[in-house]
C-alpha cells in the first residue's frame, strides 16, 4: 500500500489514495505461511513502511497470525550498549502491540535475562503465550549498529529452529540493505550466499519495486474518480518517464500540481503541468531530494555517480559493494546498464554538482537554498 498526496482543501475531508500492499509485496503471505525468515529492502521513501503496516494488519485480521510491524529506530540512540538497545526495542514492541494487537495476542511481561539473551527470552515467552503463530516485521533494522545488530541477528539465528511454538514463526528484516549486508554484519561471507553463515536462515530477499505505469494510472485514476479532475494519458506517461515509477516522486508531482499549484479540478492535468511541478520540486530542494544529494559527499557514492553523469560505466565490478550501496540508496537503477534511477534524480544530482563546481573526486559541499 502506498499512500498518495493529501488533496484536502478548505472544508474538504482529507483524501488518501492507495496501491494495495498485496500488489507491492505479493510474496510475503506465502513466505509467512512457510514460517519463513526473509529480508525486505528498498530505498527510503518508496512506501516500504506503509506497505508492511498494511500487510501486518491484513495477516492479523485474517485470524491466522499475530502479525506486527515495529521500528528499530528507538534503539539507535543506545549505540553499542546491547542491553539498553534491546530494552528500548522491547519497549517499542510492547507499545506498538498495545495499539495494533487484540489483548489476547499481546506479549506477557518480559522475563529477566542477561543483556545478550534478553531478546531471546522475550520473544520466546511471547511465542509460547500467544495462541497464534507470531509474525514480526523488524523495520528500520539498519538503525541497529555494531554489537547491537550482531546480537539481534545472532539471537534470531540461534533460535530459528525453535519456531513456531517457542519462537516467532516468521520474521522479516526490513531496511535499506540486502541479504549480503546482514550476512556480513553477522560474521558471514557475503559472497557465499548459499554456504554456511551465522545468518543463513533467510529464505528470500525481496526488493520493494517502484510503481509500474499501471500503478501510476491506478493511483492518479483514484483522484479522478474522487474529484472528477482528469490526468490526461500523456500526463500519466510523462510522470512515469520523469520518475521511472519512484513512489515518492510520483506522489510529489501530483501533490505539487493539486495542492501547491492549485490547478482547478475543472482543468485536466497535462504534461506541461508535470514539467512545471518537476521544476518546482527541484528548485525547492524538497526534503527527500535534499537527503539524497547529501549522499554525494560520500566517496563511495561519488565513485559511482561521477562516471554515470559523464555517460561512462563506473570502474567497478558489477556486483561490488559500492555499486550495490548506491543502488540500495535508490540513486541508480536496479538493472543494468548503470544509470541514474530516473531523469529527476539525474537532473538534481547534475545541478548540485554544477552549482558547487566541484569535480568528482574532490569534496563536495552542498549549497542549501
Amino acid at each position: 500500500m502506498a499512500r498518495w498526496f493529501n488533496t484536502a482543501g478548505p472544508c474538504v475531508p482529507e483524501k488518501h489514495y492507495m496501491i494495495a500492499a498485496s500488489a507491492r509485496l505479493p510474496e510475503v503471505p506465502r513466505l509467512v505461511a512457510r514460517d519463513g525468515y526473509f529480508v525486505v529492502h528498498a530505498p527510503r521513501q518508496t512506501g516500504k513502511t506503509t506497505t508492511l503496516l498494511a500487510l501486518a494488519d491484513e495477516l492479523t485480521k485474517a485470524g491466522q497470525y499475530a502479525a506486527m510491524h515495529f521500528s528499530c529506530e528507538a534503539a539507535r540512540a543506545q549505540g553499542d550498549d546491547v542491553g539498553a538497545a534491546t530494552r528500548a526495542l522491547l519497549d517499542q514492541i510492547r507499545t506498538v502491540a498495545r495499539t495494533k494487537l487484540p489483548q489476547g495476542l499481546q506479549p506477557p511481561p518480559w522475563p529477566e535475562a542477561s543483556a545478550g539473551g534478553l531478546l531471546t527470552a522475550a520473544l520466546a515467552a511471547w511465542a509460547r503465550a500467544c495462541p497464534l503463530p507470531l509474525v514480526l516485521f523488524f523495520d528500520e533494522i539498519d538503525a541497529l549498529q555494531g554489537p547491537t545488530l550482531v546480537s539481534v541477528l545472532g539471537q534470531l539465528r540461534a533460535n530459528f529452529s525453535q519456531r513456531p511454538g517457542d519462537f516467532p514463526a516468521s520474521v522479516a528484516l526490513c531496511g535499506l540493505r540486502d541479504l549480503r549486508d546482514y550476512k556480513t554484519a553477522s560474521g558471514g561471507n557475503p559472497n557465499r550466499l548459499g554456504g554456511p553463515s551465522p545468518f543463513n536462515i533467510i529464505v528470500k530477499s525481496l526488493r520493494l519495486k517502484d510503481f509500474t505505469i499501471e500503478d501510476v494510472r491506478n493511483l492518479y485514476g483514484q483522484h479522478t474518480a474522487a474529484t472528477g479532475q482528469e490526468f490526461t494519458p500523456q500526463s500519466v506517461e510523462h510522470a512515469f518517464t520523469l520518475t521511472a515509477g519512484q513512489p515518492w516522486l510520483v506522489n510529489a508531482l501530483a501533490a505539487e500540481i493539486i495542492d501547491e499549484m492549485a490547478v482547478p479540478a475543472s482543468t485536466p492535468i497535462t504534461p506541461d503541468h508535470m514539467e512545471q511541478a518537476k521544476e518546482r520540486l527541484i528548485r525547492a530542494r524538497a526534503t527527500h531530494l535534499d537527503s539524497l544529494t547529501d549522499k554525494l559527499n560520500e566517496p563511495r557514492v561519488k565513485a559511482i555517480i561521477g562516471p554515470v553523469l559523464a555517460g561512462t560505466e563506473p570502474a567497478e565490478d558489477p556486483v561490488s559493494d559500492d555499486l550495490q550501496y548506491v543502488r540500495d540508496l535508490g540513486l541508480i537503477a536496479e538493472t543494468p546498464p548503470v544509470r541514474a534511477a530516473n531523469p529527476i534524480y539525474r537532473e538534481v544530482i547534475a545541478r548540485v554538482l554544477s552549482t558547487v563546481n566541484s569535480p568528482v573526486g574532490r569534496p563536495i559541499t552542498l549549497v542549501r537554498a
